[in-house]
C-alpha cells in the first residue's frame, strides 16, 4: 500500500511537458533579474502597468493579437459562458490599455510591465511553455526617436542586469510585401518568393523573371553588418512606402551607432519570422555566446475601438532566454542563529545584508545543525564565523 501511495504521489508530481518548478535559487535569480530590469524601465518615466493573465478571447485578438491566436490556451467563463484566453504575449494587453483604459492619457504613452505567459506549444529553441515577459511600450509616436529610445532603454536594461557585448539586428518585415507588391508577384509565386527569402534560399527564386529576381537576390544578399546592409539596400533604388521604410532604416543605424558606438549592428531585410504584425522597423538582441535571442520590438500599430490607428513601438525580454546567458545562480550565503540567540542580534546581521536561519532545536548542537541546513556560517561567540 505505502508503494502504491509513494507512486502515487510522485505521478502527482510530474508536470506537463513545458513546464517547471523554478527552486532556489534560480527563482531568487529570475526575481532579482525582472527587479533589475523594471528599476530601469521606470527610471525612464514609463510606468509600470499590470494587466490579469486571463481576457476575454476577443479582446486578445484584436489587430496583432491575430498573430497569436494558435499560441493561446482557451478556457469557458462559468459566469458569461464567453470564452476567455491565457495571454500568450503582454504587448497585446498593452495595446488594449492604449486604446481604452489609457485612451486619453497624454501623448507618447510610456507603459511597462512584467508578468508570465503561457503558450500551447514550446519551439526548439525555448521548449518551455511558461515564461516570464518583461518590456516597454511607447505608444502614440510615430518618429525614429521612438524606437531610439526603446532600443536604448532596453540595452541599458539587459547592461543593468549583467548582460555585456549586445548585438542588435534590424528587420523591416513589411518590405518583402512591398517589394512582392511593386513586381505585381501573386499568388503561389508571391508565397514561394516569400519562402524562399524567409529561408535564405536564393535558388527558390529561380520562377522569377530575370530583372525581379535580380532585385530580389540583392535583397537576400543584404543580410549582414548595417553599413554594408545598408549600402546594398539604396542600391535597389525603391519607390514608394519600400524606399521610406529603406531610407528609415538607414537613419535609425546611424542615431544607434551614434548613441550605442559599442552595440554591434546586424540587418536582416527578409528577417519575418516573429516579427509578422510589425508594422515598420524590428529588432531582436542578441548576448555574444548566448542560445537565441534574448528579446524583440519594433514598430507596429494599436487599433483603438473605433477603427482609427496609433503607432506604438516596444521591445519584450523573456526572462528564460536571460538567465541562459548569464553566470548559473549560486546559492546565497546564510547565518545560522543557534538557539537562544538574541533577537536583536539576528535584526543586526539583516540590516547588514546577512540572511539568517533561526534554530529551532535547544537540545540540537549548533554547527551540526548549521551543516545540515546548508548554512555558510553561524553565529558563535557574538561572531559571523564560517562553517
Amino acid at each position: 500500500m505505502k508503494q502504491m501511495a509513494g507512486g502515487a504521489y510522485a505521478r502527482q508530481a510530474l508536470l506537463p511537458e513545458g513546464f517547471r518548478d523554478q527552486l532556489a535559487p534560480k527563482a531568487e535569480q529570475e526575481a532579482a533579474l525582472v527587479r533589475g530590469l523594471v528599476d530601469t524601465f521606470l527610471s525612464h518615466g514609463y510606468d509600470r502597468v499590470a494587466p490579469p493573465l486571463v481576457e476575454y478571447e476577443d479582446s486578445l485578438l484584436v489587430g496583432a493579437g491575430k498573430t497569436r491566436a494558435k499560441q493561446m490556451f482557451r478556457l469557458m467563463d462559468p459566469d458569461t459562458q464567453r470564452m476567455m484566453a491565457v495571454r500568450a504575449d503582454m504587448t497585446m494587453q498593452m495595446a488594449r490599455l492604449a486604446s481604452t483604459r489609457l485612451a486619453d492619457a497624454p501623448r507618447p504613452l510610456r507603459l511597462a510591465y512584467t508578468g508570465n505567459v503561457l503558450r500551447t506549444k514550446g519551439s526548439q529553441l525555448r521548449p518551455t511553455r511558461q515564461f516570464v515577459q518583461a518590456g516597454v511600450e511607447l505608444v502614440g509616436s510615430p518618429s525614429l526617436e521612438a524606437e531610439l529610445e526603446v532600443i536604448a532603454v532596453a540595452v541599458e536594461a539587459l547592461a543593468a542586469v549583467g548582460i555585456g557585448e549586445l548585438s542588435l539586428d534590424l528587420t523591416v518585415a513589411p518590405l518583402v510585401a512591398m517589394m512582392c507588391d511593386q513586381h505585381k508577384l501573386a499568388g503561389d509565386v508571391r508565397e514561394g518568393v516569400m519562402a524562399a527569402l524567409e529561408a535564405k534560399d536564393i535558388g527558390g527564386l529561380a520562377v522569377l523573371p530575370d530583372a525581379s529576381r535580380a532585385a530580389f537576390e540583392k535583397l537576400l544578399q543584404a543580410a549582414g553588418p548595417a553599413k554594408q546592409a545598408n549600402e546594398m539596400l539604396s542600391g535597389l533604388e525603391l519607390k514608394g512606402g519600400a524606399g521610406k521604410l529603406v531610407a528609415r532604416l538607414s537613419r535609425l543605424t546611424e542615431m544607434v551607432a551614434d548613441r550605442l558606438p559599442d552595440l554591434s549592428l546586424t540587418i536582416d531585410p527578409c528577417e519575418s519570422h516573429g516579427f509578422e504584425y510589425k508594422s515598420g522597423i524590428g529588432f531582436a538582441l542578441f548576448a555574444k555566446g548566448g542560445e537565441g535571442e534574448l528579446g524583440r520590438g519594433g514598430r507596429y500599430m494599436v487599433t483603438h475601438p473605433d477603427g482609427h490607428e496609433e503607432e506604438a513601438t516596444g521591445f519584450s525580454v523573456y526572462l528564460d532566454s536571460l538567465m541562459k546567458a548569464l553566470p548559473a545562480a549560486e546559492k546565497t550565503d546564510h547565518v545560522f542563529l543557534p538557539f537562544g540567540t538574541k533577537s536583536s542580534d539576528g535584526n543586526k546581521l539583516r540590516v547588514e545584508g546577512w540572511r539568517t536561519v533561526q534554530g529551532l532545536d535547544a537540545g540540537a548542537d549548533p554547527l551540526v545543525e548549521a551543516k545540515r541546513l546548508g548554512c555558510s556560517h553561524i553565529l558563535l561567540d557574538e561572531r559571523v564565523r564560517p562553517v
